[in-house]
Protein backbone atom coordinates (compact mmCIF):
# COMPACT_ATOMS: atom_id res chain seq x y z
CA UNK A 1 0.00 0.00 0.00
CA UNK A 2 1.60 3.57 -1.17
CA UNK A 3 1.19 6.22 0.83
CA UNK A 4 -1.91 7.91 -1.52
CA UNK A 5 -3.74 4.91 -0.75
CA UNK A 6 -3.23 5.01 2.63
CA UNK A 7 -3.96 9.19 2.52
CA UNK A 8 -7.27 7.49 1.06
CA UNK A 9 -7.78 5.11 3.76
CA UNK A 10 -7.61 7.44 6.72
CA UNK A 11 -9.64 10.06 5.31
CA UNK A 12 -12.45 7.03 4.65
CA UNK A 13 -11.97 6.20 8.28
CA UNK A 14 -12.51 9.70 9.64
CA UNK A 15 -15.42 10.22 7.33
CA UNK A 16 -17.15 7.19 8.42
CA UNK A 17 -15.90 7.80 12.30
CA UNK A 18 -17.58 11.37 12.12
CA UNK A 19 -21.07 10.21 9.82
CA UNK A 20 -21.89 7.39 12.33
CA UNK A 21 -20.80 9.00 15.52
CA UNK A 22 -20.11 5.95 17.16
CA UNK A 23 -17.18 3.17 16.96
CA UNK A 24 -15.98 0.05 18.41
CA UNK A 25 -12.55 -1.35 18.37
CA UNK A 26 -12.43 -5.39 19.02
CA UNK A 27 -9.97 -7.74 18.20
CA UNK A 28 -10.59 -10.60 16.46
CA UNK A 29 -7.40 -12.37 16.39
CA UNK A 30 -7.12 -15.83 16.45
CA UNK A 31 -10.33 -16.04 14.81
CA UNK A 32 -10.92 -18.85 11.60
CA UNK A 33 -11.73 -16.65 8.23
CA UNK A 34 -15.25 -18.90 8.83
CA UNK A 35 -16.05 -17.34 12.10
CA UNK A 36 -14.95 -13.49 11.29
CA UNK A 37 -17.30 -13.70 8.12
CA UNK A 38 -19.54 -14.82 10.35
CA UNK A 39 -19.34 -11.87 12.02
CA UNK A 40 -19.24 -10.04 8.98
CA UNK A 41 -22.99 -11.12 8.38
CA UNK A 42 -24.26 -10.60 11.96
CA UNK A 43 -23.13 -7.09 11.65
CA UNK A 44 -24.52 -6.57 8.67
CA UNK A 45 -27.77 -7.90 9.77
CA UNK A 46 -27.45 -5.94 12.55
CA UNK A 47 -27.17 -2.52 10.50
CA UNK A 48 -23.05 -2.28 12.05
CA UNK A 49 -20.21 -1.98 9.55
CA UNK A 50 -17.33 -3.90 10.39
CA UNK A 51 -13.78 -2.90 8.36
CA UNK A 52 -10.07 -4.19 9.57
CA UNK A 53 -7.22 -1.72 9.63
CA UNK A 54 -3.88 -1.22 10.86
CA UNK A 55 -3.66 0.78 13.77
CA UNK A 56 -1.77 3.09 12.50
CA UNK A 57 -4.22 4.20 9.91
CA UNK A 58 -6.87 3.88 12.93
CA UNK A 59 -4.44 6.15 14.94
CA UNK A 60 -4.04 9.08 12.22
CA UNK A 61 -8.47 8.93 11.85
CA UNK A 62 -8.98 9.18 15.29
CA UNK A 63 -6.40 12.11 15.35
CA UNK A 64 -8.20 13.95 12.84
CA UNK A 65 -11.38 13.68 14.93
CA UNK A 66 -13.02 16.56 16.69
CA UNK A 67 -11.66 16.69 20.39
CA UNK A 68 -9.43 14.64 22.14
CA UNK A 69 -9.24 10.74 21.74
CA UNK A 70 -5.99 10.00 22.67
CA UNK A 71 -7.07 7.52 25.06
CA UNK A 72 -8.10 4.91 22.51
CA UNK A 73 -4.45 5.22 21.86
CA UNK A 74 -3.65 2.35 24.23
CA UNK A 75 -6.00 -0.51 22.47
CA UNK A 76 -4.24 0.40 19.48
CA UNK A 77 -2.34 -3.27 20.08
CA UNK A 78 -2.54 -6.30 17.70
CA UNK A 79 -5.18 -6.88 15.23
CA UNK A 80 -7.99 -4.73 15.43
CA UNK A 81 -11.40 -4.52 13.77
CA UNK A 82 -13.72 -1.60 13.33
CA UNK A 83 -17.25 -1.73 13.99
CA UNK A 84 -18.94 1.66 13.21
CA UNK A 85 -22.91 1.86 14.57
CA UNK A 86 -25.34 4.75 14.62
CA UNK A 87 -26.45 3.17 17.64
CA UNK A 88 -24.28 3.51 20.55
CA UNK A 89 -25.08 -0.04 22.13
CA UNK A 90 -25.45 -1.77 18.89
CA UNK A 91 -21.77 -2.94 18.45
CA UNK A 92 -22.09 -4.39 22.28
CA UNK A 93 -25.13 -5.81 22.13
CA UNK A 94 -23.68 -7.70 19.42
CA UNK A 95 -20.50 -8.41 20.96
CA UNK A 96 -22.13 -9.95 24.24
CA UNK A 97 -24.01 -12.24 21.83
CA UNK A 98 -20.79 -13.53 19.59
CA UNK A 99 -19.48 -14.20 23.11
CA UNK A 100 -21.77 -16.79 24.10
CA UNK A 101 -20.14 -19.05 21.60
CA UNK A 102 -16.08 -18.29 22.03
CA UNK A 103 -13.86 -15.66 23.74
CA UNK A 104 -13.78 -13.51 21.06
CA UNK A 105 -14.15 -10.65 19.76
CA UNK A 106 -12.55 -8.91 22.70
CA UNK A 107 -13.86 -5.29 23.29
CA UNK A 108 -10.43 -3.36 22.98
CA UNK A 109 -12.06 0.24 22.78
CA UNK A 110 -15.51 2.29 22.14
CA UNK A 111 -16.02 6.09 20.80
CA UNK A 112 -19.57 7.15 21.64
CA UNK A 113 -20.41 10.14 21.39
CA UNK A 114 -16.96 11.60 21.79
CA UNK A 115 -16.78 9.73 25.17
CA UNK A 116 -14.15 6.57 25.23
CA UNK A 117 -14.33 3.50 26.90
CA UNK A 118 -11.47 1.56 27.23
CA UNK A 119 -11.05 -2.31 27.93
CA UNK A 120 -13.31 -5.35 27.79
CA UNK A 121 -14.45 -4.73 31.05
CA UNK A 122 -16.59 -2.09 29.57
CA UNK A 123 -18.89 -4.06 27.56
CA UNK A 124 -21.67 -4.50 30.37
CA UNK A 125 -21.85 -1.12 30.83
CA UNK A 126 -22.18 -0.26 27.19
CA UNK A 127 -24.90 -2.75 26.51
CA UNK A 128 -26.78 -0.93 29.11
CA UNK A 129 -26.57 2.26 27.60
CA UNK A 130 -29.50 3.74 25.98
CA UNK A 131 -29.54 5.13 22.51
CA UNK A 132 -30.52 8.14 21.35
CA UNK A 133 -34.21 7.16 20.42
CA UNK A 134 -34.89 5.02 24.12
CA UNK A 135 -33.55 8.41 26.25
CA UNK A 136 -35.98 10.56 23.76
CA UNK A 137 -38.58 8.39 24.46
CA UNK A 138 -38.29 8.33 28.07
CA UNK A 139 -38.19 12.07 28.19
CA UNK A 140 -41.30 12.24 26.36
CA UNK A 141 -43.07 9.90 28.61
CA UNK A 142 -41.62 11.77 31.69
CA UNK A 143 -43.16 14.98 29.79
CA UNK A 144 -46.31 13.41 29.39
CA UNK A 145 -47.31 11.82 32.74
CA UNK A 146 -47.71 15.05 34.79
CA UNK A 147 -50.17 16.24 32.11
CA UNK A 148 -51.56 13.02 32.20
CA UNK A 149 -52.01 13.51 35.81
CA UNK A 150 -53.36 16.70 36.12
CA UNK A 151 -56.21 15.68 33.31
CA UNK A 152 -56.98 12.89 35.47
CA UNK A 153 -57.60 13.95 37.97
CA UNK A 154 -60.04 17.44 36.08
CA UNK A 155 -61.72 14.77 35.07
CA UNK A 156 -62.48 12.84 38.22
CA UNK A 157 -62.40 15.80 40.06
CA UNK A 158 -65.15 17.20 37.35
CA UNK A 159 -67.89 14.68 38.61
CA UNK A 160 -67.42 15.31 41.77
CA UNK A 161 -67.93 18.80 41.76
CA UNK A 162 -71.16 18.19 39.48
CA UNK A 163 -72.06 15.89 42.47
CA UNK A 164 -71.84 18.60 44.75
CA UNK A 165 -73.37 21.18 42.54
CA UNK A 166 -76.05 18.38 42.40
CA UNK A 167 -76.51 18.21 46.13
CA UNK A 168 -76.15 22.04 46.74
CA UNK A 169 -79.34 22.57 43.63
CA UNK A 170 -81.24 19.51 45.26
CA UNK A 171 -80.91 21.94 49.14
CA UNK A 172 -81.83 25.21 47.37
CA UNK A 173 -84.74 23.94 45.37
Amino acid sequence: MNREEKHELVSALQVKMQEFGNFYIADTSSLSVEKVNSIRRKCFESGIEMQVAKNTLIRKAIEGLEGDASEIFVALKGQSALLFSTVGNGPAKLIKALRKGSDKPVLKAAYIDSTVFIGDNQLDTLVSLKSREELIGDIIGLLQSPAKNVISALQSGGSKIAGIVKTLQEREG
